[in-house]
């Protein structure tokens, strides 16, 4: 049960920080506080299903509703070292508890089995900027960031427990679920099977070298004990995730551009479809092929272009080799988005934004074999598989109600729900509440 204390706490935070929102210009903050409450509540109407299986999107309408309440803390500790500390609330559930679409609908909503809301802590981290040159910029206070000067050129080291999303795909169209779009396969890059927990924390360190024009990012973080498991694996020396990614910024016909490129390698102990397949004595079960043997690759390649001061276009393609199992995001092995967002500036609403985007995800083909052949996975599985490409569009308004509060209608139409031709399409409702102060 979820505390009263707890509840009352969520109530006042809000309240605290909205009222701490008077910052002294020419002075370096020290330590700031704040909060934000995300809920969302999506539905879908009855859709048509030859067949479905243990992980199937229902056929029947159905709703659900997500809730999230996050405090950001962080507190200098020396020039240039700060302490990040997020305790988290999350409650609810994403339609048909997360299963049946490789694109997720809600990006607020993981594979939780259990509904009810729980505490946790999301982040606590250490962070070390060394400056590698005399110029700086000021940087504004915001969710764990603070108000003062940052060098122009830097290191940055960062230790402790956080989200690998944090610090990497950076889209700024496209990445946050709390004010974008609301699938996962659009928050970053689907075949991006990212390392962490249920939740979607891990521990581990990212190094960051950021210059003006290009920077440079690599991490080494922990992996779960078992897909998509809540525990990570203690065993670093078998069970680990390598990411690197080069960032490269420039402007075209005098407005701002980005891409980057990124490659990951993760060792776990982990399924092979192929093993799986071959012998039946696994009755088509990929866990019990898992061993710390198995690895899985790939890449990313993302890029942002500003159009006018009021629009810009995004897009990501990923790729991973999907031989074994899915290990942390979702089961999406290559995955193409292409987006574009336009700003309430355009029609004198200068806190709202529009925007529409598409993505494309494929499996590979031992993976697609597997879920054919009656093979599970833990977001995907109808026991059976008429293989084609899922093909997903959302369109997304957030409307400004006043300073720190956004409402948002979303609509998203899935084809070929979890690659399956007998099932769907799919019409999606969603309405999103976010709150931040």
């Amino acid at each position: 049960m979820l505390s009263t204390r707890y509840l009352y706490l969520m109530l006042l935070i809000p309240l605290y920080a909205s009222s701490q929102t008077t910052i002294d210009s020419a002075k370096t903050q020290n330590w700031n506080l704040h909060f934000q409450e995300t809920l969302i509540g999506q539905y879908h109407p009855a859709f048509y299903a030859k067949y479905s299986g243990q992980n199937s999107l229902s056929p029947n309408a159905e709703s659900a509703v997500s809730l999230t309440s996050t405090m950001f803390f962080d507190h200098r500790l020396w020039k240039g070292a700060e302490l990040v500390f997020n305790p988290e609330l999350a409650g609810g559930t994403g339609l048909s508890k997360v299963l049946g679409v490789a694109g997720a609908l809600n990006g607020e909503t993981y594979r939780v089995g259990n509904p009810a809301p729980d505490i946790y802590v999301g982040r606590i981290y250490f962070r070390q900027v060394i400056s590698l040159g005399k110029d700086s910029e000021s940087i504004e206070d915001d969710l764990n960031q603070l108000h003062g000067k940052q060098p122009l050129d830097y290191i940055s080291i960062n230790a402790g427990k956080f989200s690998v999303e944090d610090f990497f795909d950076a889209n700024s169209y496209s990445h946050d679920p709390r004010t974008d779009f609301f699938n996962w396969a659009l928050m970053s890059g689907g075949a991006w099977d990212y390392p962490a927990n249920t939740r979607g924390y891990t521990w581990g360190i990212v190094v960051e070298i950021v210059h003006p024009l290009w920077s440079l990012r690599l991490s080494s973080v922990m992996v779960p004990q078992v897909a998509n498991g809540p525990y990570l694996d203690m065993d670093i020396a078998q069970a680990h995730s390598e990411t690197a990614e080069y960032g490269r910024f420039y402007k075209l016909n005098g407005y701002k551009g980005a891409f980057h490129v990124l490659g990951f390698f993760t060792q776990a102990h982990m399924g092979s479809y192929a093993e799986t397949i071959s012998d039946t004595a696994y009755h088509m079960d990929v866990t019990k092929t898992r061993s710390y043997t198995h690895t899985k690759g790939g890449f990313m390649v993302t890029a942002e272009q500003q159009l006018n001061k009021d629009m810009g276009v995004f897009s990501r393609v990923s790729w991973n080799d999907g031989q074994n199992e899915t290990f942390a995001f979702t089961e999406i092995d290559r995955s193409a988005s292409l987006g574009y967002v336009i700003y309430g500036t355009a029609w004198k609403r200068n806190g709202d934004k529009a925007g529409i985007a598409m993505v494309l995800n494929g499996l590979s083909n031992v993976h697609r074999e597997y879920l054919a052949d009656g093979g599970y996975g833990f977001i995907i599985g109808d026991g059976a598989l008429n293989y084609g490409h899922e093909f997903i569009i959302e369109a997304n308004y957030s409307a400004q109600i006043t300073k720190n509060i956004f409402l948002s209608p979303d609509y998203q139409f899935v084809v070929n729900p979890a690659y399956n031709k007998d099932r769907g399409p799919v019409n999606v409702f969603g309405l999103r509440l976010h709150m931040e102060f």
